[in-house]
């Protein structure tokens, strides 16, 4: 029952209470196209490139087995013939190349999150499931959240929503301690538009939860220039939100970040805005969700 991580991110203040480990699974079943985590989308191991760092040695290029790489004064890579053995990586002396994507057991994540134990237990904190989307791995994330909830620390699921309910309930959902789900736009047709889907199964999944544990949820909305943070969307979600019983909502600020991550995987943009969000729009959809009753947490 292995499952892909991309990366743990230890000493974590933004992933939920306290000082917490965030565990960033590989594999969504969005397609979202401002993806703040790129490297995640795939189930698969990928390779990650960032030219800044590469100083045009081509030393990838002749050690690569299959061909996948090519240099002649400038780097080539055909991911369809890559196959994934590291050697470039081993072989780049700039560290420029990097796999996404490394196999744990669940014995093997649970051991090593619980190093920073002493960190949970004095912060109040805990592990944090993200992604990409947990639920993808299932057994795993459930196997690994019953071990940590058995020695007394706090696991809270990050999740786009899109998910077997009745599985998760099952399965998952007694070894949860928060949930944070996240409900990106309001109307079906642009979330189908904007996400891959549309979120009639995801806002399904959230009036479930609504109805029998919405003290342990807390609904979040990533604010996206021109897509989601627009009054129309955020008044629906609050309309949606309000009418579920919810009485709070989180709001994440638009970061730009990712574009670079993007382009270091090689994969095509559909959107692109470059800039941080300002105080004053941050403060604009704050007062659409306040002004409708929900407390921005």
């Amino acid at each position: 029952m292995p499952a892909l991580v991309v990366d743990i991110r230890r000493n974590s203040l933004d992933d939920g209470p306290g000082i917490r480990s965030t565990v960033f699974f590989k594999g969504c079943v969005l397609d979202c196209v401002w993806c703040q985590n790129p490297e995640t989308l795939s189930v698969k191991a990928e390779l990650q490139y960032n030219p800044q760092s590469c100083v045009a040695c081509g030393d990838c290029a002749a050690a690569c087995p299959s061909g996948a790489l090519t240099f002649d004064g400038q780097r080539e890579y055909d991911r369809e013939r890559c196959l994934l053995d590291g050697v470039c990586v081993d072989t780049c002396p700039a560290g420029a190349v990097r796999f996404v994507g490394t196999e744990y057991q669940p014995e093997e994540l649970i051991a090593r999150l619980m190093r920073d134990e002493p960190f949970y237990r004095n912060s109040g904190g805990g592990v944090t499931f993200s992604g990409g989307e947990p639920t993808i791995h299932l057994e795993f994330v459930a196997t690994v959240a019953e071990a940590l909830q058995a020695r007394g620390v706090h696991t809270l699921l990050q999740t786009c929503g899109l998910y077997p309910a009745d599985r998760v309930e099952a399965r998952l959902l007694p070894h949860l301690d928060q949930i944070y789900f996240d409900t990106k736009i309001a109307d079906p047709e642009r979330h189908r538009q904007y996400c891959g889907v549309d979120n009639r199964v995801i806002l399904s999944n959230l009036a479930r939860l609504a109805a029998t544990d919405r003290e342990r949820v807390l609904p979040r909305v990533p604010l996206i220039p021109t897509i989601t943070d627009t009054d129309d969307n955020l008044a629906g979600i609050a309309t949606i939100l309000r009418d579920l019983g919810f009485d709070r909502v989180a709001l994440l600020a638009y970061n730009p970040l990712w574009i670079q991550k993007r382009a270091e995987l090689g994969l095509p943009f559909r959107y692109r805005h470059e800039q941080f969000m300002s105080a004053d729009e941050i403060a604009r959809c704050r007062a659409v969700m306040t002004d409708r009753g929900l407390e921005v947490v």
